[in-house]
């Protein structure tokens, strides 16, 4: 099982060599959406997440949205330790996968069944189970011999392709994502979704960042509408999306 409790959780993010004009800080400002303040030692920091405080429990699937900078990719990052708060208390059980970014740890030079293997470890995936699953991958990422080719020779869609596959090989309990993954031609979108959708059916809590009502409203039981780093809004998507969408 999944729980994640957030308290109090703020995170402030240092901007280096930001001590000029004030119009710079104000345009800072409207950029990132964040509030900025300075340090005890004078430095500038926009405190990008104030004061969250939040629960999720299982099997919930949970949207985050929000305007550009409000705090949606920095929560995602939390939740997945990659950032760390600057203060406040966060508590997560149960294993994390990550679709953020599927394509680190893909080495260019390397050839394509070399990165499955780098990238599932990476993503933890037991060696024995890419050995189990590795014809059935290849067979869906349907690069052909160029499986065995350099990923530096590969077009944008097949190198998406091969990193999708890969990172959908996982089964955490707690998945986070940034917006819907949409990868190749139509055909092969379809079949992307709906290996993205048994992979959301055998997690335990989704977590997903989006600017998508329809996705919204057709994946998650709950919505929290984030604006300048804090929570504006948390309940089901019948009462928020309508509310955030015609804002």
């Amino acid at each position: 099982m999944g729980k994640i409790i957030l308290k109090k959780v703020c995170v402030d993010i240092p901007v280096y060599n930001s001590q000029g004009r004030s119009l710079k800080k104000t345009m800072m400002g409207i950029a990132t959406g964040g509030r900025i303040g300075l340090t005890e030692a004078g430095k500038t920091v926009i405190r990008s997440l104030d004061n969250i405080d939040l629960q999720i429990a299982p099997l919930e699937r949970v949207g985050i949205i929000g305007h550009n900078g409000s705090g949606k990719s920095t929560l995602l990052r939390v939740l997945g330790k990659v950032y760390a708060p600057s203060s406040g208390e966060i508590k997560i059980d149960g294993k994390i996968g990550s679709l953020i970014d599927i394509s680190l740890g893909i080495d260019g030079e390397a050839t394509g069944i070399e990165n499955i293997y780098l990238r599932a470890a990476l993503l933890g995936v037991p060696k024995k189970q890419v050995d189990r699953d590795l014809q059935s991958l290849i067979e869906f990422t349907e690069l052909g011999d160029f499986i065995n080719m350099p990923v530096r020779t590969y077009s944008t869609g097949m190198h998406l392709r091969l990193a999708f596959a890969v990172s959908t090989m996982i089964s955490p309990e707690i998945l986070l994502m940034d917006e819907w993954l949409s990868v190749g031609d139509n055909n092969f979108q379809a079949r992307a979704e709906e290996r993205l959708n048994k992979l959301i059916q055998r997690t335990n809590i989704l977590v997903i960042a989006s600017h998508s009502r329809a996705l919204i409203e057709r994946c998650c039981t709950r919505v929290i509408w984030l604006e300048h780093g804090k929570i504006k809004m948390d309940g089901v998507p019948s009462e928020i999306c309508p509310l955030y969408f015609n804002y």
